[in-house]
């Protein structure tokens, strides 16, 4: 039986969600490697900070390595980082398209493709992407075709690494979320956001946390897109 402390690496985890699953993690009694763009260190000795952007590889490779050569393994990924650009389909930038497809897209790739090398080494491990019940759902209201592009990928990608990696010991998932209360969602709006759900209301971090926390413990789960979201994706 495997007795070390497991490692996780929290993407995003500065704020918000990000923070919540770090915290989390860590009350597990997993050693974290926390990063995001500006993220400040920490006291913990069992938590890395590593700030950098993780549309660049070098971001990931920093965070990855430098995990290994503080703790020794990397059991847990949860890619949580991403970003959101509500426009009129024609109305994106190419600035626009490149920073949304660099973080949601790019940092995925570069995390999760070092990640699942080392966690072959052990045989063991477990990727979460978190994304949007938007990919599922659209809104008419909410113009969402770039988040929608990307989040949709990390879906299917899901459910492809999931497949090719289900005899080597690592689980991949994700958790397409609803309206979370973040900082991303100004007080003033939650009403409008609130109707959006059928439950009535937004969802809460500790929601997500409670999720992505399932899915650690679900050992038989794997390829499962996780709806967080207040039945949006089943319908109105």
């Amino acid at each position: 039986m495997d007795t070390e402390q497991k490692v996780a690496v929290i993407t995003g985890a500065s704020q918000g969600i990000g923070a919540a699953l770090v915290k989390a993690y860590r009350d597990q009694n997993y050693r974290v490697v926390a990063t995001a763009r500006s993220i400040e260190p920490t006291n913990d000795p069992d938590v890395l900070s590593i700030a950098g952007d993780i549309a660049d590889r070098k971001t990931a490779e920093r965070t990855i390595f430098d995990g290994v050569a503080r703790f020794g393994r990397i059991d847990t990924l949860v890619n949580n980082a991403g970003i959101f650009i509500g426009k009129p389909f024609t109305q994106y930038s190419e600035a626009d398209f490149a920073a949304i497809c660099g973080v949601n897209t790019a940092g995925f790739f570069h995390m999760t493709q070092l990640a699942i090398v080392e966690m072959e080494k052990r045989g063991s491990g477990h990727v979460v992407q978190i994304t949007t019940t938007l990919v599922d759902h659209a809104l008419s209201g909410v113009p969402s075709v770039l988040a929608s592009l990307t989040k949709g990928g990390l879906n299917a990608a899901t459910k492809s690494l999931a497949i090719e990696y289900a005899k080597r010991g690592i689980r991949v998932n994700a958790v397409a979320l609803g309206d979370i209360k973040t900082p991303m969602h100004p007080v003033k709006i939650h009403k409008v956001l609130d109707a959006l759900h059928p439950m009535g209301h937004m969802g809460e971090i500790s929601d997500v946390v409670d999720a992505v926390l399932y899915l650690e413990s679900a050992h038989f789960v794997t390829g499962e897109i996780l709806h967080v979201d207040g039945g949006r994706s089943a319908g109105h």
